[in-house]
């Protein structure tokens, strides 16, 4: 049962009036005077007649949606100028029936640059008042070259934005249905994740609870991940293409699954999966259904993390299992390109003979937290001010993310929890880990799982949630080009809170949350 659900039957009925606007129409929030900037536009959207600027989302980290089920809103459009050169687009829907007297902020994609339409549709379908912004610029997501001569845009992409855009939204939803809501949230994933820890960080009464997804955090660190993994096979001179990555996947599964009690094609335990690729190794004379030694030493490095030239580690590597979603930062004849703008045009910018192949690691992992690391990074002892205020903290990330490596999230839980009191980090704070999910959803395992009602409930009754119930999609989601695949079998997994792991009971269906239960291994 969702959170808004679970209001007493007083309660809900002394709120009854107050579900519909009440002080302002929409039309009138045109002329709602907000600190920092200006309404352009206010508007009613009929029920299922909202149709996304440009025809479909231009990020890749938003994506197109489906409105066809939204029900009438008002939409309110803003821009927003914090600094003489700020021009922050954020939009507010507020429904016009069936307030639930909750308030949503969204995040963005990779670079972002667009406003996060489609995740916008699902809080206003259940109620919630929502709220997006396109961070200050537009583009494409894959570059920064909007911030070339413009620290203060990256300001703005790097925490203002969403702190001004979430002010305004508030002012909106008080002036709209004439009361503050009672509980504002923030779900996002990916730099939507980013947002919601820096909200935490640096703005911790903007928010009652937060879902923060696969968070790009910490965002320097995690340009300089890109870089290594994407020089590893030309290093080598070892192409990392699709077949070799899928022959290496095949071989994780094949050693690792069935740790967890049940074969069912998903790694549960990747940090205990003792899988080596020079067990793919071609043999004197082999040279098909095996890795030549390059591709061994590639694969083997983006495993084993970032080093310098005695071996040290210096950053995470990626679990084993994340090969398939690889190959977006394997694949090229250059890395990731958000992660080579990061780099190029903005901490080498305007210096000549920039070689990305020839950069020494630590320098780049130095000069990349120099450049940006007070702006875009969140440091995992820095959220004592979120928590005192009484914040909850979701945190989630999927084991099989080839984008961001879900050791980072690991590695930022395990320092915010030490910094925390006892009593705090057992009832505010929850990581859940999920197995065969790749960024943000998708993979061969369970990635269907409801963050918003998760963190709505635990607000709402002061209860840490022990688990979450995820399920997986039929339909697996192919890559761009590929056919599409078989309907998949039915399968539910509980999620557990870390460091706990769903194990199979030994009886009952394997694909039923019901049949596993969370055990310390």
């Amino acid at each position: 049962m969702k959170a808004h659900y679970l209001l007493s039957g007083t309660m809900a009925l002394a709120l009854a009036g107050l579900s519909q606007p009440a002080l302002a129409a929409c039309e009138d929030l045109a002329q709602l005077a907000i600190d920092h900037g200006q309404v352009t536009s206010a508007e009613v959207v009929a029920a299922g007649q909202f149709q996304q600027p440009g025809g479909g989302g231009v990020n890749p980290g938003v994506g197109g949606g489906s409105y066809a089920d939204v029900p009438a809103f008002c939409r309110v459009q803003l821009t927003l100028t914090p600094s003489d050169d700020s021009q922050i687009r954020s939009e507010v829907w507020l429904p016009l029936s069936g307030w639930n007297h909750r308030y949503v902020g969204i995040g963005n994609g990779i670079w972002a640059g667009t406003i996060s339409y489609s995740q916008m549709a699902d809080p206003v379908r259940r109620g919630y008042a929502t709220a997006s912004t396109d961070t200050g610029h537009t583009g494409n997501g894959l570059t920064a070259e909007w911030a070339v001569g413009h620290p203060e845009r990256l300001v703005d992409f790097g925490h203002r934005a969403v702190h001004v855009t979430t002010v305004a939204a508030k002012a909106m939803v008080a002036e709209f249905y004439g009361r503050a809501p009672m509980f504002s949230f923030w779900n996002s994933c990916s730099t939507g994740g980013r947002q919601g820890l820096m909200e935490a960080y640096r703005y911790p009464a903007d928010f009652d609870a937060i879902s923060a997804m696969a968070p790009a955090n910490p965002m320097t660190d995690l340009m300089t991940q890109s870089m290594w993994a994407g020089w590893q096979g030309q290093r080598f001179q070892a192409a990392l293409t699709p077949q070799v990555m899928g022959m290496v996947h095949a071989a994780v599964v094949a050693q690792c699954d069935a740790a967890d009690g049940v074969t069912d094609g998903v790694v549960s335990r990747p940090l205990q999966c003792g899988f080596s690729p020079a067990s793919l190794q071609c043999a004197p004379g082999q040279s098909e259904g095996c890795l030549t030694s390059g591709q061994v030493q590639a694969v083997a490095n983006i495993y084993g993390g970032v080093r310098d030239d005695a071996g040290n580690v210096l950053l995470p590597g990626w679990p084993k299992g994340s090969e398939m979603q690889l190959l977006a930062l394997v694949m090229g004849q250059e890395p990731f390109p958000v992660a080579t703008s990061y780099f190029r045009d903005l901490v080498y910018g305007g210096q000549s003979g920039f070689d990305w192949r020839a950069t020494p690691y630590p320098q780049y992992v130095a000069d990349a937290r120099s450049y940006g690391a007070d702006v875009l990074n969140v440091p995992s002892d820095g959220l004592a001010p979120f928590f005192a205020r009484g914040g909850k903290l979701l945190l989630s990330h999927g084991w099989t993310d080839g984008l961001i490596p879900a050791t980072n999230t690991l590695a930022f839980h395990h320092g915010l929890y030490n910094a925390l009191p006892a009593s705090q980090r057992d009832s505010q704070l929850r990581l859940f880990m999920a197995p065969g999910m790749d960024h943000c959803g998708g993979g061969d395992g369970p990635s269907m799982f409801d963050t918003l009602g998760v963190i709505d409930q635990w607000a709402t009754t002061g209860v840490a949630p022990q688990q979450i119930v995820a399920t997986r999609p039929r339909q697996a989601m192919n890559m761009m080009g590929q056919p599409q695949g078989p309907e998949r079998p039915a399968m539910e997994r509980p999620l557990c809170p870390w460091p706990l792991e769903a194990v199979y009971d030994g009886t009952g269906d394997t694909g039923a949350a019901s049949s596993f239960s969370c055990q310390r291994r």
